[in-house]
């Protein structure tokens, strides 16, 4: 049984893509993903440092996106970072800030 709950990509401009990331709780979360592997929500709630309900949030906004991974396990969601998040943030920076 598939149990993630990963959303797909809404196909987001550069502009919006980088302002998802622009958000210092949301550039904690990611900056913690992108150091490998899969981590508990309850591993993210001390790096976010907000309340519950705006980790949730967050990670949301990260999950539409397409930049983070989400899968249930149990009553745990574990996520990780998505495979080619490096490679579309790059691509949504201006061409001169390579």
């Amino acid at each position: 049984m598939d149990t993630s709950t990963a959303v797909a990509a809404v196909g987001l401009e550069a502009p919006e893509l980088l302002a998802v990331v622009a958000d210092p709780v949301r550039w904690r979360l990611l900056a913690h993903l992108a150091d490998g592997g899969t981590r508990c929500v309850c591993d993210l709630q001390p790096v976010a440092a907000v309340a519950a309900n705006l980790l949730s949030y967050h990670l949301k906004v990260l999950r539409e996106a397409g930049l983070v991974r989400a899968s249930r396990r149990g009553r745990w969601i574990d996520y990780t970072i998505a495979a080619d998040a490096a490679d579309r943030l790059h691509a949504a920076l201006p061409a001169g800030a390579s």
